[in-house]
């Protein structure tokens, strides 16, 4: 067995299969993220507070929730339930507190000294602060409480331990604001940081590095003492004007009175090169090499080191239309065509190209990322070490998009598919595919499902990843992880195959109801028809640990360690499509007429009435006219066919010959291009299409007419996109 990059040990990436339920499946979704990696999403805005641990990041917004991102390897994105109530909190290296309302902390993260062990009665607290390894809370009274790594003294409060106003901590010192304004220092002080320049006086506020501090004079003058081998304690002229200051690892922040940052110290990682816009700053905190400040509109701005995403900030957690995941970061697809990317990001894989639009499907591997566009072009970014983001021309007639470790995969609408990047194991040698509906990328082997139902593979077979269960027939999706493959039958059912070292092969029992799959690095993730998702394999990073509720979700995805879910808000007032007798429907008739058009009639929304059990034959007519304008001598046949109309709207439905509109079933009003019932065509219908590719008969998604669902029906939604139904008059 190799190894290529220290790896060959279960990464990557699962395809996301989104595949429709029977919920509405509309524009607007939000993503769940759960394992290793940090891939919860909250909106930009609405922060009151940002504080910078090691290479992580912490927001807490103004309903007091807390926001995390970063590196989790130790949990400390991981805030406790209920997350709520919080009114300040504080960063450490690799653990946090948060204060609530009520005066406890709650602290989480790592705990390798007891940091994160609050000492009873946790009660009466007024502020929290974080050193490196220790953590400090300040009581209503004054004290201050200190608990965590106390090998230099740095939970030694110096006596009297009364009078204080405010802490901060260092990497194994503290410090400590007093009410008369002057400032004390305990704890390590092998670098001069417990020695406060005289005169010890008129503090306002104070805050520690890793070996130096930072106060701020009432005069708006700072003073800087302690470790100064970067220059973190040469603080810029002119020295005045300036209202609040941060300490990262070795280098300093401070926000000038007009919201204008300053930044001197350390900067091999840009953490002292504030982002443009440099205006409208309130406060700034230093990480070990990343600096993040908040913004007088309540935005979150970072700079810095952004290997572990601590530079990311969460994107608004809304209007999703489907997400993937690489090894360590996360693409999500909005509906309105653009791509937001959040995680590791040191190849620049989160960073989407300009323009960001008119996107209709994303992928992600190790450390590249791959978009396809709506005119069939491919746009990739982030790693290119193999030539992995180097398409091959003619960069047209693309369907879908794959991502294997440092291998891509390009679907062409003619069922051919395309291969580029590292070929090591041959996983590149899909030349005599056809047929293709669906690809996907494992380490070293490809994946790509025909429209016939069969699976074809290429690259390595080492664990047997290659080597297809009989009978190879009637799958109707596939997904790949590192070594072994996930494959789903159109009864529901799973077959995994390929490396089985954790048990990413064993798929659970009942093995039925199954719509979607997703293979990670030494896991596997199904979705099940009742929104409910199932997770097996490895578990030691929490990626099986589905987060509650466990409900409602549409798409999954899965790679090392972690794993993400795109899940459904609430239904939508409007019933879903398909024949339903409780449609929407007023007392004077007004109804809403069905997409519902029979293979061979033209692209429009047309009306089929159905009998409901019991109920009037089919025979006879009804009168049809637009709710605000009366269109007389028109009829609609009661026909089970339907026909097809000219427009898109609410229609008035009145009874003749003695029929009750009341005894038929009409089906609900939507648009044919409108695959996910959203009410509007979007890049998200794409999605939904992807996952019908290769149903044939009269298939709800058979947009064209063919007979079957091929990806040319992608050219159908595009040539809609934008259309809505109008409201209900």
């Amino acid at each position: 067995m190799t190894a290529r990059n220290g790896l060959r040990q279960g990464v990557l990436i699962g395809v996301a299969v989104l595949v429709s339920g029977p919920w509405v499946m509309a524009a607007g979704k939000s993503i769940m993220g759960w394992g290793h990696q940090v891939f919860g999403v909250e909106l930009r805005g609405g922060f009151e507070v940002v504080v910078a641990g090691g290479l992580h990041s912490l927001g807490l917004r103004s309903d007091g929730t807390i926001v995390a991102w970063g590196c989790n390897s130790d949990g400390e994105c991981d805030v406790p339930s209920p997350n709520e109530g919080f009114v300040s909190v504080a960063a450490g290296y690799a653990h946090n507190l948060g204060l609530k309302a009520d005066g406890s902390i709650a602290a989480w993260g790592l705990n390798n000294y007891g940091q994160c062990d609050v000492p009873s009665p946790n009660e009466g607290f007024v502020a929290v602060a974080a050193g490196h390894y220790h953590s400090l809370g300040l009581k209503g009274d004054g004290s201050v409480a200190a608990w965590g790594r106390n090998s230099d003294g740095e939970c030694d409060v110096p006596l009297p331990n009364e009078g204080f106003v405010a802490v901060s901590g260092g990497r194994y010192h503290s410090v400590a604001l007093k009410d008369d304004g002057s400032v004390v220092g305990w704890g390590n002080n092998g670098w001069g940081q417990c020695d406060v320049p005289l005169p010890n006086e008129g503090f306002v506020a104070v805050t520690a590095g890793m070996g130096h501090n930072l106060g701020l004079k009432s005069d708006g003058s700072i003073v800087a003492w302690g470790l100064n081998s970067w220059g973190q304690c040469g603080v810029p002229s002119p020295n005045e004007a300036f209202v609040a200051v941060g300490a990262g690892r070795y280098h300093s922040l401070g926000v000038k009175a007009d919201g204008l940052v300053v930044s001197w110290g350390r900067n091999d990682k840009g953490q002292c090169d504030v982002s443009a816009p440099n205006a409208g700053f309130e406060m700034v905190t230093g990480g070990d090499e990343h600096s993040l400040g908040l913004k007088d509109d309540g935005s979150v701005v970072c700079w810095g080191c952004n290997y572990e995403g601590q530079c990311n900030v969460p994107p608004a957690n809304e209007a999703f239309a489907a997400v993937v995941t690489g090894s360590g970061h996360t693409l999500g697809l909005k509906a309105d065509g653009s791509v937001v990317g959040w995680g590791y990001d040191a190849e620049g894989e989160c960073d989407v190209p300009l323009p960001n639009e008119g996107f209709v499907a994303v992928a992600a591997g190790e450390e590249h990322s791959l978009g396809l566009k709506d005119d069939g072009s491919i746009v990739a970014w982030g790693g290119n070490s193999e030539g992995q983001r180097s398409v091959p021309l003619p960069n047209e007639g693309f369907a879908d998009v794959a991502a294997g470790y440092y291998h891509s995969l390009g679907l062409k609408a003619d069922g051919s598919v395309v291969a580029w990047g590292l070929d090591d194991y041959n996983q590149c040698d899909v030349s005599l595919w056809q047929g293709v509906v669906a690809v996907a990328g494992g380490v070293e082997h490809s994946v790509g499902l025909t429209d016939d139902g069969c699976i074809a593979v290429c690259g390595s077979n080492d664990f047997g990843q290659c080597d297809v269960p009989l009978p190879n027939e009637g799958f109707v999706a596939v997904s790949a992880g590192a070594f072994h493959n996930l494959a789903l039958k159109a009864d529901g059912s799973v077959v995994a195959w390929g490396w089985n070292w954790k048990g990413e092969c064993d798929v659970p029992t009942p093995n039925e109801d199954f719509i979607a799959v997703a293979a990670g690095g030494l896991h596997s993730v199904g979705l099940k028809s009742d929104g409910s998702v199932v997770a097996w394999g490895s578990n030691t990073l929490g990626q099986c640990n589905v987060p509650s509720p466990n409900e409602g979700f549409v798409a999954v995805a899965a790679a090392n360690g972690h794993s993400v879910g795109l899940q459904q808000p609430a239904a939508r007032a409007e019933s879903e499509p398909g024949t339903d007798s409780t449609l929407p429907r007023t007392t004077d008739n007004l109804i809403a007429l069905v997409f519902d058009r029979p293979v061979g009639l033209p692209v429009g929304p047309a009306l089929r009435v159905v009998p409901m059990a019991g109920g009037a034959d089919v025979g006879g007519s009804f009168t049809y006219s637009l709710a605000t304008t009366v269109m007389s001598n028109d009829t609609l046949e009661a026909t089970e066919g339907g026909m097809v109309l000219a427009d898109r709207t609410w229609y008035r439905i009145t009874p003749v010959e003695g029929l009750d509109v009341a005894a038929f079933t009409l089906e609900v009003c939507t648009l044919l291009a409108d695959a996910d019932g959203s009410g509007v065509v979007t890049t998200a219908d794409y999605s939904v299409i992807k996952a019908h590719l290769g149903e044939r008969g009269n298939s709800r998604y058979d947009l064209n007419g063919s007979g079957r669902v091929t990806t040319a029906d992608y050219s159908v939604v595009k040539a809609h996109l934008g259309e809505r139904l109008p409201d209900k008059p």
